[in-house]
């Protein structure tokens, strides 16, 4: 036993201390029991507690997400007890979706207000601690979340005692004066084990990846996608940790060093986290570790807390997501399969944090019965549920890209979605989009590639010289015209923008364009009004590389127009478009001798990273907070 505890507790505590039969003892027919979350599951108590099921009836057991047997759940013992779980996990799911128990839908952050304000009064707490140290305090340990304010609402607390149980530091102590009744019994704890990644969440995780900055701090959902976000990011710096749920994909990164805290804003340098799905491994790592701090759900959770974190960054999974945005996490169909959590609260905390981003990731397939489906849908299942409304929100990651939503008008999101859904469904959705009016007729596929929204970026530039253009993104009536574009230009200008002495442009070169994806691809064209409509006279555009959240820029301008500031004022107009998807920042490539190109990237207030090979330049451009880039894009 750690020396810090009190060698003598058992005889200063010896009027608390019953067998775990005597203790469960005090449950009565009709009473409500809440039993303690994940790999803190008091076992010995569940399993004696179910023992007297024969003496019991309409027993309601109250928890979160638990690890392990859940007896309790048993179809035979239906009549015994029911189950009220606020959030699914495995163990009792079939339970709940046969009707036999009940699934409370709640954000994980008011649980606690649930039971202080006695509007679901608890009568009995099971939970589990370590034994008492010379102070006369317990901790926790690897489960504080709802527990501790299960254990102060409910009218007894039983406590299994067990030396196996890490002391973990932070908010995670109680009075042993507190707990009612005592049971000393060691065993080793539950442990979880998480599923590894597959091939589809490598890449998901890969992509989430380069969406988190050098200083972010993290929180991460259940599941085996923010897990493998996770394994890819051991290359990053000063991360930090602020989550419900810690893993041992965590002490990795915390040893690798990757995760110290040091640019937190909130708990520097410490881990913080409410509850633990892991193995031995991570409990062992955490006994009485004072990096890693734990927490009640009233703290971890609170959206105001987790808005101060600057550069949070929120992954969670989802079942569906609809060309909308609406995102459904807790059901499938009418099905209830998890639950709410934490998905609101740091989605809405991240998005409130300065430089934070909400990601909400999942496949852009299932299968289900034998049968591969979409889950990015033009309408979700019926009896599905929203946990996380279109208004909400940002980022929706699958293998096949980022799409970033908030403030986009339907037909942006629309075109966004579809880019990251499966390609055997891109078709099959853009159809049923258009069905629903989502989308205009003529926003169809052009030999199955998706089009990008005709308003897209549209603007009005002022030149110094007092020549005004319109900007806008390229449409598939623009094919003449970047034809005699690209015809009009002088071989100089050729051999600058695509380094080969290009002297005709086949179709399929022009068409590369005009037909551009919506979210990896942007083109916007520069316009002079005249007799015949318009005429092109510079044409910009990226394409994006979803390794590394990085575009390539390219741009040219027609001779005359050149040096009149139009090549400035159109890489201002892609790095807001950029920006505004959630882009990391640019590169480019060019002859050492292209000046003019060279002297607009140096000169754009980013961070700049080059590299030479022979005399070609390679710039790596990314957008900085506090670099300037605000006022550049503003220009």
């Amino acid at each position: 036993m750690r020396p810090d505890y009190n060698p003598d507790w058992r005889e200063t505590c010896r009027e608390k201390i019953r067998t775990p039969e005597q203790a469960v003892a005090h449950v009565r027919p009709g009473q409500r029991v809440f039993i303690g979350t994940g790999c803190g599951v008091p076992q010995i108590l569940v399993h004696a507690l179910c023992c007297r099921s024969g003496q019991l009836a309409d027993v309601e057991v109250a928890h979160l997400l638990t690890i392990g047997d859940a007896p309790y759940a048993a179809r035979e013992l239906a009549s015994c007890f029911s189950v009220n779980s606020f959030f699914i996990s495995q163990n009792v799911r079939h339970a709940i979706q046969a009707g036999l128990g009940s699934y409370t839908p709640i954000l994980l952050s008011d649980i606690p207000r649930l039971f202080s304000s006695l509007r679901l009064p608890l009568d009995v707490a099971l939970i589990q601690v370590t034994p008492p140290d010379k102070r006369g305090m317990v901790s926790l340990g690897v489960s504080v979340d709802i527990v501790k304010s299960a254990a102060a609402a409910a009218r007894m607390v039983i406590a299994q005692v067990n030396p196996r149980m890490p002391r973990t530091w932070g908010d995670a102590f109680m009075r042993v004066d507190e707990i009612d009744l005592l049971v000393p019994y060691e065993e080793p704890l539950v442990e979880a084990q998480i599923p590894g990644p597959d091939p589809v969440t490598q890449k998901i995780g890969r992509l989430i990846a380069t969406l988190v900055e050098d200083g972010a701090t993290l929180e991460v959902g259940i599941g085996r996608i923010p897990q493998a976000a996770l394994e890819h990011l051991g290359n990053k710096q000063n991360l930090g940790i602020h989550t419900e749920m810690l893993t041992d994909a965590m002490i990795d990164l915390v040893e690798s060093g990757a995760v110290n805290g040091a640019e937190k804003s909130v708990d520097c340098g410490q881990v913080v986290a409410s509850f633990c799905l892991g193995s031995q491994r991570l409990f062992d790592y955490m006994d009485d570790n004072p990096i890693f701090s734990m927490h009640p759900t009233e703290y971890v959770n609170d959206i105001t807390v987790i808005a101060r974190q600057h550069r949070m960054v929120a992954v969670n999974t989802a079942l569906e997501v609809d060309l909308t945005g609406q995102v459904c996490a807790d059901s499938i169909g009418e099905r209830f399969y998890s639950g709410v959590g934490g998905q609101v609260d740091f989605n809405w905390g991240a998005s409130r944090s300065e430089g934070g981003k909400a990601i909400i990731a999942l496949p852009a397939t299932a299968n289900i019965g034998g049968e591969v489906v979409s889950r990015i849908v033009a309408r979700l299942s019926p009896g599905a549920g929203v946990v996380t409304t279109r208004g909400e929100v940002h980022y929706v990651v699958t293998e096949y890209g980022v799409a970033y939503l908030h403030g986009k008008s339907i037909q942006e999101r629309v075109m966004a979605l579809i880019a990251i859904a499966h390609p055997d469904f891109r078709g099959p959705l853009i159809h049923q989009a258009i069905e629903s009016h989502y989308l205009r007729p003529e926003l169809a596929t052009v030999e199955g590639k998706i089009l990008v929204n005709p308003d897209e970026g549209r603007t009005t530039l002022s030149l110094k010289d007092g020549s005004r253009l319109t900007v806008r993104s390229v449409q598939p009536q623009d094919e003449r015209r970047v034809k005699k574009f690209l015809y009009s230009l002088s071989a100089d200008a050729v051999y600058r923008r695509f380094m080969s002495p290009l002297r005709h442009f086949t179709l399929q070169r022009i068409r590369h364009f005009i037909y551009v994806d919506h979210r990896r691809e942007v083109v916007v064209i520069a316009t002079i009004p005249v007799p015949a409509g318009e005429r092109i006279v510079g044409v910009a555009g990226y394409y994006l590389d979803q390794e590394s959240n990085r575009a390539e820029i390219a741009l040219v301008i027609r001779d005359k127009w050149q040096g009149r500031g139009l090549g400035r004022r159109l890489f201002n107009h892609l790095a807001k478009m950029a920006r505004s998807a959630g882009i990391q920042g640019f590169t480019a490539e060019m002859f050492t001798q292209n000046g003019a190109m060279r002297a607009l990237f140096e000169n754009s207030g980013m961070k700049i990273t080059r590299n030479f090979d022979g005399d070609v330049l390679h710039m790596q451009m990314d957008f900085e907070r506090g670099d300037g880039v605000n006022d550049i894009v503003s220009q």
